[in-house]
């Protein structure tokens, strides 16, 4: 099984972030249920790294 790349985790973070809000009642962009927040939190940490990573591939 091959290491899945950086890029795959965060764009399979982002999707589980739209499927959760697509399904979640209680999730707004203002307010997250604890699962919500959860994903969005990972997403937003996968986001972080992804950037820094692309950014030091340019210098």
């Amino acid at each position: 099984m091959t290491k899945r790349s950086l890029y795959d985790l965060y764009m399979a973070a982002a999707a589980a972030v739209r499927e959760h809000d697509a399904t979640c009642a209680t999730c707004s962009p203002e307010r997250r249920c604890p699962l919500g927040q959860s994903l969005y939190g990972e997403l937003v940490r996968l986001q972080d790294d992804y950037l820094a990573q692309q950014k030091t591939k340019r210098t």
